[in-house]
């Protein structure tokens, strides 16, 4: 099968007085159609600033400094400026953590989605309209035909995200950033827009990468799982297989820090220090000094290793090895 995305060494530096932030630094992944992949991890893991990357959205002071973006075998890195703006939206769609930076407070809604359809097809602002009222009722929004012309504010905070995912489902994508689109969501509306996506993903074919820090979100929604840390994937695989018997320390320390997985009464699991500045990170692998694995050769660089059963580590001595001895 032909792969639908490659991302291959991509390397997105910010240039700052105070030096080079290596945000993303030799990301490799690939996605194939109707694939849904979970980019996991902390706070300035690179996750979010890795999928800004693919669809060329990194202002300066950061930009693209190695690597190639393969889309349907097109390197978007090459791509002109015309050539992406034919593709956001309609081929490739965005959707972020917060709606507000998807719609426009002074439009009402109708506005947008028609807009958004005719910037990329030749319709008719009736058809287009049609297409906007089915595509709110798919995403569960009652009365779609009167709400369509409702303004962003007139909408709660789940209902704008919704939203948000219908204007980014109006062109049948075949790719789908998803940037933490629940992380701002009480549990119950996240579990609503989780069911709606997967219901949505799986009805139109598309493929879809999910950014989140909560494993046990990405868990109910991925087939596949890479986890970041410092900027680089430590370890990638079928979901569940690194949920069931994680090969990183990393990934073991953000699955027993689920509140879920806690005993009642007992004292909530963390992974203690804090995540390293990616503007200075320690020599040899980033987490060696939060790890309670950590031993002298993790001083080094860790190669990346092949685990078994499609996955990936990049550490010195993944868990399953140190099991196996």
């Amino acid at each position: 099968m032909t792969a639908l995305l490659e991302v291959r060494g991509l390397k997105t530096h910010f240039l700052t007085r105070a030096g080079v932030v290596k945000a993303v630094d030799g990301v490799d992944m690939i996605l194939q159609p109707g694939e849904v992949r979970g980019l996991v991890g902390e706070s300035g893991s690179g996750k979010s600033v890795a999928s800004f990357s693919i669809l060329g959205l990194i202002d300066p002071p950061g930009r693209v400094v190695e690597g190639e973006l393969l889309y349907k075998g097109e390197d978007l890195r090459t791509a002109t400026p015309e050539r992406l703006k034919q593709l956001r939206g309609k081929e490739i769609a965005m959707i972020f953590q917060d709606p507000m930076m998807t719609l426009t407070p002074v439009l009402r809604i109708e506005t947008q989605m028609v807009e958004t359809v005719r910037a990329h097809e030749r319709v008719s602002a009736k058809a287009a309209r049609e297409r906007s009222v089915d595509m709110l009722r798919r995403v569960g929004i009652s009365a779609p035909e009167t709400r369509i012309r409702a303004y962003p504010h007139q909408f709660s905070g789940g209902m704008r995200q919704r939203v948000a995912i219908a204007i980014a489902l109006l062109h049948n994508p075949a790719l789908i950033l998803a940037d933490e689109p629940t992380t701002a969501l009480d549990v119950t509306i996240q579990g609503q827009i989780i069911a709606e996506m997967q219901k949505l993903v799986a009805e139109t074919g598309a493929a879809m990468i999910w950014v989140s820090h909560d494993l046990a979100v990405v868990e109910t929604i991925a087939d596949t799982i890479s986890v970041m840390y410092g900027g680089r994937i430590v370890e990638s695989g079928p979901a569940g297989r690194v949920i069931g018997a994680p090969a990183h320390p990393y990934t073991e320390g953000l699955l027993n820090s689920i509140p879920s997985r806690t005993t009642p009464g007992q004292r909530l699991n963390q992974i203690p220090g804090m995540a390293p500045s990616v503007l200075n990170l320690p020599p040899g692998c980033a987490f060696a000094p939060r790890c309670r694995y950590a031993h002298a050769a993790c001083g080094t660089p860790p190669p990346v290793l092949d685990v078994g059963e499609g996955r990936m580590a990049r550490c010195v001595s993944p868990l399953m090895m140190e099991a196996a001895e």
